[in-house]
């Protein structure tokens, strides 16, 4: 179900193309086939953060935060909500996205997004800004609480210089956002989002892929929205959507909080979103035209339409070598239960849900999941809702090893270093030989709440724990 809208012209095809630096991580997961995996060296495996041993610096952020930290070009930029108002004209419940400078940590300047008129059904209170932003360029991409695509100038008004099209900042000053474009997927779209718009951008080629948000009503389960658009591409210059495609349509289960992929299958690229319908979809980049599909409940067995569950696609798809990999989840409210872990054949076309089989693990083996899967060296490492670690054969899904981490986890493991790195919704940072055999090298408490996952740059590792923004590496 695409509609065409909007023809992308080769003069700004390679806008999305601006290569980061290596030792960046500009987006969700570092890359754009959201594999979380990092070639970086010289990591911390330990740190005191009362002590300040190995502590870089510290920033202050909001009282929650849900989202996750992106390095690029000198700045940190994270989504966070208003617990701790650095504007005085701008206090209250608010969504902001924080822009610090790499070095030392310092304050540069902040987007201030306010409250959807319904927040406990459509933006929840204190959550913030939860959608991690992707950085090209000179240009910052993310998605508001209040269900915005946005795209602002990683300068702010530091350049003294207000980059258009858009120029009705109500802000203007040296720590205010600069805002280029916006899309505004609630009233242009007719998008109704469940509780939060959450989606990572990804900018590939020109092009700026979202998950809308697009969701069902609270109370009653239906989809007030049914033919508003699921996922959109956008022309990264200009905010106009290239292509949108409703396909969960009045299927939706709850929520659409995750985000697409992208890699290059057999030679064909494609672009990989899930959908709130618990139904992975893969397009051609360009048109939107849909390439196959994959029934995230095909494991279960459903009587007239009704399955064993509600589970849907909350992780994000990792792409790997002609594969895709993810878990079915739900919202991490609703607790541990039976889930699914995937390994997709992604070159094959049409639907898939029988023939895209490669292995899984299932119920008892693998619990509901919100996190993505970090590959390496021919080990998986997955993590369930539940608190369970667990390092799988990415070729045959066979179990090496499982760790009890503890606690929920609401983030995902990142392989560098020779390590693994997870947190658990307590704080703790737990670190593991990156091996078949299972080695837990160390436990570092962030002595806060943690709901994130660890970012790497430049040998520096960054955390959100609490309300504070962690600046970490092994001091000589």
């Amino acid at each position: 179900m695409i509609r065409i809208v909007f023809l992308v012209t080769g003069c700004i095809a390679t806008i999305g193309s601006a290569a980061a630096p290596a030792d960046d991580w500009p987006m969700w997961a570092g890359r754009a086939d959201r594999n979380l995996v990092s070639p970086q060296r010289g990591l911390p495996e330990s740190w005191d953060v009362e002590a300040g041993t190995n502590v870089k610096w510290t920033a202050s952020v909001g009282t929650q935060t849900f989202g996750n930290p992106v390095i690029a070009d000198g700045r940190v930029f994270i989504g966070t909500n208003n617990g701790n108002p650095r504007e005085p004209d701008a206090t209250g419940d608010k969504g902001v996205l924080m822009c610090f400078a790499e070095r030392d940590g310092s304050f540069l300047w902040q987007a201030v997004h306010d409250k959807l008129p319904n927040p406990q059904d459509n933006d929840w209170p204190d959550v913030g800004i939860t959608s991690t932003p992707a950085v090209v360029g000179d240009r910052v991409y993310y998605v508001s609480n209040d269900g915005k695509l946005v795209c602002a100038d990683v300068e702010g008004f530091h350049d003294n210089d207000n980059d258009g099209p858009f120029d009705s900042e109500p802000r203007t000053g040296r720590t205010a956002a600069d805002i280029v474009w916006q899309l505004d997927m609630v009233n242009e779209l007719g998008v109704v989002p469940l509780h939060a718009s959450a989606s990572p951008p990804l900018v590939v080629d020109g092009l700026v892929f979202v998950v809308t948000g697009n969701g069902a009503n609270p109370t009653e389960g239906v989809v007030p929205a049914p033919k508003a658009p699921s996922f959109i591409a956008v022309d990264a210059k200009n905010g106009k959507v290239v292509w949108q495609d409703m396909s969960p349509g009045d299927r939706i289960l709850a929520g659409q909080w995750s985000s697409p992929a992208y890699g290059v299958v057999d030679g064909k690229p494609m672009v990989v979103f899930p959908g709130g319908d618990a139904w992975l979809y893969a397009f051609e980049p360009r048109t939107g035209k849909l390439i196959w599909k994959f029934n995230g409940r095909a494991n279960e067995t459903a009587e007239d339409g009704v399955y064993e569950s509600i589970n849907q696609l909350v992780a994000t798809p990792v792409i790997h070598k002609n594969r895709v990999y993810i878990a079915v989840g739900q919202d991490p409210e609703s607790g541990d239960g039976d889930g699914c872990l995937w390994s997709i054949d992604a070159t094959k076309t049409g639907d898939i849900s029988q023939t895209g089989q490669v292995w899984k693990r299932e119920r008892r083996d693998f619990g509901r999941s919100i996190s993505t899967v970090a590959i390496a060296d021919g080990l998986l490492y997955a993590v369930e809702l539940g608190g369970y670690l667990q390092c799988i054969n990415v070729d045959t899904g066979e179990q090496y090893w499982r760790h009890d981490l503890m606690a929920s986890v609401w983030g995902s493991p990142v392989v560098a270093d020779g390590k693994v790195y997870v947190i658990n919704e307590d704080g703790t940072v737990h670190i593991f030989a990156h091996n078949k055999e299972k080695k837990l090298l160390a436990e570092n408490e962030m002595n806060d709440a943690s709901h994130g996952t660890v970012a790497i740059a430049n040998s520096t590792l960054f955390i959100v724990a609490g309300k504070k923004l962690f600046a970490l590496n092994a001091k000589p």
